[in-house]
């Protein structure tokens, strides 16, 4: 494969992986505010991948656009894999940025395989994942430890994402796209709105699941629709939970954006 198929193919890959990415923020977003706020359908739907999975399946030829959105999602993952194991443009990539481009490749193939299991009405053991996955972590050796480690992972995760919006280092995909200054400054303010809700929303997964590590009770932990229950529990409650929503519909509007314009190597 010559250098130049290599990196079209390269920014295929990354541009199906971002718009796939990008419907599976907005829709969760958009469930999430209109679930705050009681509107339609999403009232009484949970905030997970699950309910966003469900709005695509209801449309005219849904099953078939769950099996595109998992060519995508997987698509985000093969990029996230290259990048995790090859050089680009030629640069020395750093260890942890490695590390944390493998674990993104990770959890989007887990997120494609969520897709495919629901188009095959396969929802493997069904429920609360992270409930699951602590329930697990608890049934072995030093279970309830691994269970905290994991939420400080995912504390970590959360902090570093609150922090990557709010320093604004996102703005290295701003630099590389070539858009006028409305459409560039709208990615700006999405990705700030977009990285902290996602740093949110990581922060309360890990708040539950070292609950649940330090109660040594997995049903302190809880998926994304848990976490949103937990907003709307605060003093803020739905306000809160609704913010949160549109900030994730920022997100998938940012993930478009880069799609159609960033240069990829």
């Amino acid at each position: 494969m010559t250098s130049s198929t290599k990196r079209a193919t390269v920014a295929t890959m990354a541009r199906a992986g971002l718009i796939a990415k990008g419907i599976v923020y907005l829709l969760l977003g958009a469930i999430a505010f209109m679930a705050a706020f009681e509107l339609g359908r999403s009232a009484g739907d949970s905030v997970t991948h699950e309910s966003a999975f469900s709005s695509i399946e209801d449309l005219p030829g849904g099953k078939a656009l769950l099996y595109v959105l998992a060519a995508g999602l997987f698509s985000y993952t093969a990029w996230r894999m290259n990048q995790a194991f090859m050089d680009t443009n030629n640069e020395q990539i750093k260890m942890s940025t490695r590390a944390r481009y493998f674990f993104s490749g990770v959890a989007y193939l887990l997120l494609t395989i969520s897709v495919v299991r629901f188009a095959m009405h396969d929802p493997g053991k069904g429920g609360d994942d992270k409930q699951q996955m602590a329930a697990d972590m608890m049934s072995q050796p030093f279970g309830s430890w691994m269970v905290i480690a994991a939420g400080i992972i995912l504390g970590a995760i959360g902090i570093y994402q609150v922090y990557y919006g709010l320093s604004e280092k996102y703005k290295k995909h701003v630099r590389s796209i070539d858009v006028h200054d409305t459409t560039s400054s709208f990615l700006v303010a999405a990705g700030k709105v977009g990285y902290v809700a996602r740093g949110i929303v990581w922060l309360l997964l890990s708040y539950m699941l070292l609950n649940a590590g330090f109660s040594h009770n997995s049903s302190e932990a809880g998926d994304t629709g848990k976490a949103f229950r937990l907003l709307e529990s605060g003093t803020l409650g739905s306000y809160l939970a609704g913010a949160v929503g549109l900030g994730l519909i920022a997100y998938g509007l940012f993930s478009f954006i880069r799609a159609r314009y960033e240069k990829f190597n």
